[in-house]
């Protein structure tokens, strides 16, 4: 007992040094998706994809290089190269045509789109994960309450029917049944304080806080989760916006553009050539009669593919059977869609009954509460019968928190798997 007690003043006096922040649902929601550190590198390799698609164009894009052939010569003017040695050089290449290129292209945009499905994806992992985190941290809160309730009302008892036991009118086993059950009160508000602190700072460090933050739940009046009429309609809107079926559609297209690339290698390729040249007259002055300072050229490099080997065959065969598999992986996507969504109504029907049985045990206790407290106002009924029945209708909020949060999880699974969680928590 003493050691707990010791250990929950050690992560209080350090979660101390930290900010403590309350949030709602929403604010907390607005902030990961601004900071939350597995998204925002989930941002970046999706900037990365991007920039992939320009480096696929830049054989299109015009280069100008320029420079200086200038050198002494002996002999027949010409530089190291073998060129005529020039004041001033100006060149520029870009391809004209190449099919190969241009699936190369068009893939890397299709590779952008699947980083941007992954984003999403990532993105709907986040506000599952901090939505399920806040309720952790608000029904903590909320239970670390009712606990401490409860062992106030205990400690009340203990002092009654201590007071009993001195005035010979009870029993000393009364009262260390009275301080046990203090002591287990006492130990589970210590239970729930750390549970408390673990789930703040679980949802603190899921929002890109530091790892001394905790972020406290806000209590406030939310918009009951509304799930989809059916479970045939869930499935239909899970199958149409599921991440993972976007993210193989995607690749696969991508792979098709590949195989369409490697065929388009036996096409012949263009490339546009242009260069300019500004001579000294004292190069040429001994070897040639005419002399012309400013030479250009223009014109284009046609490569035609005689023999292109088996490698690019081989590589055709490699992304079919890429392709093959992505087709099986979307079959058992499909078929895991429709099993987890089955099963995730299952349990949602299960925590609703668990939540109107708790429900119905909490109005009960409560009831029992009042006709205690009339008995009480009437000398009919002890005190320290009185503060029994308030620990056990606190021990019954406890028990309907508990079914509440597991009622609301469940529905978020649901709502994660039909991609329409960020609608529902607008």
């Amino acid at each position: 007992m003493a050691n707990k007690a010791f250990f929950l003043c050690l992560l209080a006096a350090g979660a101390a040094f930290g900010e403590v922040k309350t949030m709602t649902l929403r604010e907390a929601i607005d902030l990961a998706l601004k900071q939350n550190p597995d998204l925002m590198l989930a941002r970046l390799d999706q900037v990365k994809a991007r920039q992939q698609v320009s480096i696929a164009r830049d054989p299109f894009v015009p280069k100008v290089f320029a420079g200086s052939g200038a050198a002494w010569t002996s002999g027949f003017p010409a530089n190291v190269e073998g060129q005529a040695p020039s004041i001033l050089q100006a060149q520029t290449k870009w391809t004209l045509f190449d099919r190969s290129q241009n699936y190369k292209v068009a893939q890397a945009r299709e590779d952008a789109r699947t980083s941007e499905i992954d984003s999403s994806k990532r993105q709907d992992e986040v506000v599952y994960r901090v939505a399920a985190l806040f309720l952790d941290a608000e029904q903590a809160a909320e239970s670390h309450e009712s606990a401490q309730k409860e062992a106030e009302n205990l400690a009340r008892v203990l002092e009654l029917v201590q007071a009993r036991v001195e005035e010979k009118r009870a029993l000393h086993i009364e009262a260390s049944q009275a301080n046990l059950a203090l002591q287990k009160a006492k130990n589970a508000v210590e239970a729930l304080a750390l549970d408390s602190i673990n789930a703040e700072t679980s949802l603190a460090l899921a929002l890109g806080l530091e790892p001394d933050d905790r972020v406290r739940a806000a209590r406030e009046e939310r918009t009951p989760l509304i799930l989809p009429a059916s479970e045939d309609q869930s499935i239909t809107e899970a199958i149409e916006n599921n991440r993972d079926l976007k993210r193989l559609e995607s690749q696969m297209q991508s792979k098709t553009l590949e195989i369409k690339g490697y065929k388009a290698e036996r096409l012949p390729k263009v490339d546009a050539i242009a260069q300019y040249e500004l001579f000294a007259k004292y190069y040429y002055q001994n070897y040639f009669t005419t002399f012309q300072r400013n030479s250009g050229q223009l014109g284009a490099s046609i490569t035609v593919p005689v023999l292109v080997g088996k490698t690019a065959r081989a590589y055709i065969s490699q992304a079919d059977a890429d392709i093959a598999k992505m087709r099986i992986e979307v079959n058992n996507t499909r078929a895991r869609i429709t099993a987890d969504l089955r099963r995730a109504f299952q349990e949602v029907k299960k925590a609703d009954s668990a939540r109107e049985y708790a429900k119905a045990d909490l109005d009960l206790a409560r009831e029992q509460l009042s006709v205690d407290l009339a008995q009480n106002n009437e000398g009919r009924l002890p005190m320290a019968t009185l503060e029994q029945a308030r620990a056990m209708e606190n021990d019954k909020w406890l028990a309907y928190y508990e079914a509440q949060h597991a009622a609301d999880v469940a529905r978020l699974n649901v709502l994660r798997q039909t991609g329409t969680l960020q609608a529902a928590l607008k």
